[in-house]
């Protein structure tokens, strides 16, 4: 056999074995590696290189490596779920950087951290200024998380004591002007609904890139041509109106009858639409 055709089928080979090797590893963010895993992770690579051109003539022996390098890893993944002691030897234990709003320099030169380079992690997290932070602690990965003094944390609805209506992740229904009929139905919705909001819209589905809705319904799209300027969606809003309209027309009733017991049924009925308007206004407008 020529050696070029081996070292195609062995690349191939190689190619899907180190793809299977990889995903039986688990995922990760290649950004968020801790140091061991980077170099189990380029060892990997570099092995299959080898044997890929050949390099290393015995294949066995080559896949002995490999397996060495990928069940060991998988096996002391296992091993840290159920130890905290070797989950803190395997991926290294986070070192806090800054308490009570002070710098702890032991820490910061067991870390290699120079005080520009903190400033400078600080800042990426939107603290540009030390004295804001509270907390601070760099994790196994290298990340650093920042907790900010309580007077300035930025504003919660739940600070504030306001009830907001939960939010549920948006369903692309349209993708490269193809309607999705999976995620239509998950949200309960078909193609003839989605053809009538789009021919309200008057928008053609071959010049719509993505379409989205959200948990109450509404299509929010992004179309090729970006010179058309779409409208945005009012559904929630135009139902807390419609409800406010009803409920000025109740009290109006009320006040312009002359029946004693046709007034009391307005009035009860303006009352009960205003405290379900109350509890519905959280959810409704935004």
């Amino acid at each position: 056999m020529q050696e070029w055709i081996q070292i195609l089928l062995s690349s191939v080979s190689l190619f899907f074995l180190i793809l299977l090797m990889t995903r039986s590893m688990g995922k990760r963010n290649i950004v968020r590696l801790t140091p061991f895993q980077f170099v189990n992770y380029m060892i990997i690579a570099i092995i299959a290189a080898l044997m890929s051109l050949n390099i290393i003539t015995n294949f066995v022996f080559g896949l002995i490596a490999l397996g060495v390098w990928v069940l060991l890893p998988i096996a002391l993944d296992y091993l840290s779920i159920k130890s905290k002691w070797v989950h803190d030897v395997v991926s290294g234990k986070e070192t806090v950087l800054i308490k009570h709003g002070k710098i702890m320099e032991e820490n910061l030169l067991q870390t290699r951290l120079t005080g520009e380079e903190l400033l400078r992690e600080l800042r990426s997290k939107n603290a540009f200024n030390l004295g804001d932070v509270e907390f601070a602690v760099m994790e196994g990965t290298g990340d650093i998380n920042v907790i900010l003094k309580s007077h300035k944390k930025p504003v919660s609805a739940y600070d504030l004591g306001i009830k907001v209506a939960p939010q549920t992740e948006p369903q692309t229904v349209i993708l490269d002007g193809n309607m999705l009929n999976e995620p239509l139905a998950s949200l309960g919705f078909n193609k003839e609904w989605l053809g009538i909001q789009l021919e309200n819209m008057g928008v053609s589905l071959d010049n719509v890139f993505i379409g989205q809705v959200d948990s109450s319904g509404e299509l929010y799209l992004d179309l090729f041509d970006d010179s058309v300027q779409m409208p945005q969606p009012k559904v929630k809003e135009m139902l807390y109106a419609n409800f406010e309209k009803i409920q000025a027309d109740l009290t109006t009733f009320a006040l312009e009858t002359q029946n004693e017991a046709a007034k009391r049924m307005y009035s009860e009925h303006a009352d009960t639409l205003q405290q379900l308007m109350k509890k519905l206004k959280p959810y409704l407008l935004r």
